[in-house]
Parts: structure tokens; sequence; C-alpha cells
């Protein structure tokens, strides 16, 4: 694989050319169904995310959007929260336009009076709802040339947010991709809560709260005073990679059989103390399983997945690594 040195020179490196999309109905007014009148996609803190079919001349052939709404049975104080957190995330997608980044179409209220942010609608399933399938029918890691792929993608919606909107995601997982087709196309969702990098790619705002979800989180994240930078993103993409080869969950899911031998006292084996002792390190990969055709995507999970960020590649140096090694077919833009 091409070096991934953190010294490389970048500065030559392009940026795929984004496809314009319109953000709202042009001459329509927007009429968001109450919750019941739309199919649930999937459900995170504070929200859930419908499909909304959309009809134009009283016809069904306008594309679906993706409506993320607060769930309206959080406690008042939440969700304040949770709206506060919707009002950001639509300020920021208003402003992105990236093929591997779901894209904004519109924030409005539905007839129920909540408010909803309505998005580009990037596919049937999030990545962790086919790992999980994957999972439950005894398969094993996703053929090596599906990670590449959907690696690459990734890091070039990465890469986005970080050189050209100086944004770190931060919450990056399996469960904020989203998948259309037998991967045909790879997009990066939830910015809701990213923060903003200066010219350094550190957070900006020394104040700024990084939420991140637990098993992904770096080290820098979790001891107080880290710096937080472009390459927490970095850290958790690893992750999402690892997820893709061991169809399991970061720290959760891979306790040595040895721990589970020890602790036999705690239910189904899961050791509290190993899991927080695990956060923000490497998990383990069983490379002989894998086999020699994973070699490239073993060595970029190493690579992201180093403790100190100062050694993991940038997502554009990830990008132009993957792009020299990808099959043509792999590189075609969305």
């Amino acid at each position: 694989m091409e070096s991934l040195s953190p010294n490389r020179d970048d500065s030559s490196f392009k940026t795929p050319k984004p496809v314009r999309t319109k953000s709202s109905v042009s001459g329509s007014p927007i009429t968001i169904p109450a919750s019941p009148f739309m199919k649930m996609l999937g459900y995170g803190t504070g929200v859930n995310v419908y499909l909304m079919n959309r009809v134009t001349l009283g016809k069904l052939n306008a594309s679906p959007w993706a409506v993320k709404k607060v769930n309206t049975k959080c406690a008042a104080k939440q969700m304040n929260v949770y709206q506060r957190r919707l009002n950001e995330e639509a300020e920021i997608l208003k402003g992105i336009n990236h093929p591997n980044i779901v894209g904004f179409r519109a924030f409005t209220t539905a007839k129920d009076g909540t408010k909803c942010l309505a998005m580009e609608y990037g596919g049937e399933q999030s990545l962790n709802n086919l790992i999980e399938k994957r999972k439950a029918k005894g398969l094993k890691a996703f053929p090596a040339a599906t990670i590449e792929k959907v690696a690459l993608h990734l890091a070039r919606g990465l890469k986005y947010l970080h050189n050209e909107k100086k944004l770190l995601h931060g919450d990056m997982k399996s469960c904020n991709v989203v998948i259309r087709g037998d991967f045909e196309t790879v997009k990066i969702c939830d910015v809701g809560v990213s923060l903003q990098l200066d010219e350094n790619m550190k957070v900006a705002d020394p104040k700024a709260e990084y939420i991140g979800t637990e098993p992904w989180k770096p080290m820098e994240t979790l001891e107080d005073g880290g710096e937080i930078t472009d390459k927490a993103d970095i850290f958790a993409y690893g992750l999402t990679l690892w997820e893709m080869m061991t169809l399991a969950m970061p720290h959760l899911d891979m306790l040595d059989d040895e721990d589970e031998e020890e602790d036999t006292s705690e239910e189904d084996g899961f050791d509290e103390d190993s899991y927080y002792e695990r956060l923000g390190t490497r998990p383990a990969l069983d490379v002989d399983a894998l086999g020699a055709g994973y070699c490239q995507v073993v060595e970029l999970f190493c690579l992201c997945t180093e403790v100190d960020p100062t050694r993991r590649p940038s997502a554009a140096q990830i990008v132009q690594a993957l792009e020299i090694n990808a099959p043509s077919e792999v590189i075609v833009q969305d």
C-alpha cells in the first residue's frame, strides 16, 4: 500500500467534484407528515429517522427524503438539547455538498408541530444494519474489496469535511454510514455533533465538547485536557473498518477467552473493568483468519488506530493511498 506517513506533503490532492443538489423543492410548499404516516428507518439518541415518500403532480415520482425528528417522548429538558442539536445540524448540513455525505433538503415544521430536518435519502440501510445481518447469517468479514471501497468513499467524505469545511465529524461509526444497494453509494450521515477545526486541524473552541460514542472514542478524547484534532475522526474511521472485518462492536464483543474464564461472575461474560481499560486502544484482530487478501485494509486499520494521534494519517493521505492502489471500478465517482 502507498505510504501513509503523516509527514507526507498532500498539497497536490484533488477533491472529488461534488454533485450539486437543490436544498428544497422550488416553488412548492414543503409538507412533512406526522410521524405515524412515515416509515421509521432508525433512531439515535433523542431522535428518530423516517422515510418520507414524496409526491409531485399527484404521482409518487419524486426522490424520497430521510426525515430526522426529535423524539417527543423525551423529557422537556432533553428535548431542548436535542432540538438545539437538530438546529445546529441543519445549519451545518446546508453548507455541505459532497457525494459521500448525505445532503440537506429542508428544515421545517411537521403537521404535528415538531421541527424536522429533511435530508437526502442516502440508502436503504446503515452499514451497522448490514453488519448485523451478515453476522446473523453466520458469515465472516465482508470481502476485502468491499471494505476497501467503503474505506475510500468514507475517506473522501472526511477529507472534504476536514480540508474544505474545517469540520470534525465527531461521531464516526457504522451506524452513521448509509448504503444504497450493493454498496453502490456510501455516504456519511449525522453531522449534528461536529466541531469546528482551526487552520492547524485542532478543535477551534477549547470549551467545545466532543460527544462521540464511547467504544469508538480515541484516547485523547477520554483524557482530561487531551488535544482533539481531525485525527479523532481517523481513529473512529479505523474502528469502522474493523467492524466490517470482525462484525463486532469495538471493545464490547471481543473480550479474550481468558478474560471470560477469569470473570465468570459477570453476566454473559462481560468484564466491565476490562472494557474501560481497552477504550481508546486498538482492538484485537485475527489477521491470520482474514487471509492475505486483507493486507491493505489491515495495514490501514493499524495506522488509523495508533494511540498517538500524530502517527495517524490524514484523510487526504488515506484517499491518495487508496486511489493509487484501488482498481479503476472502485474509484469511479458517485
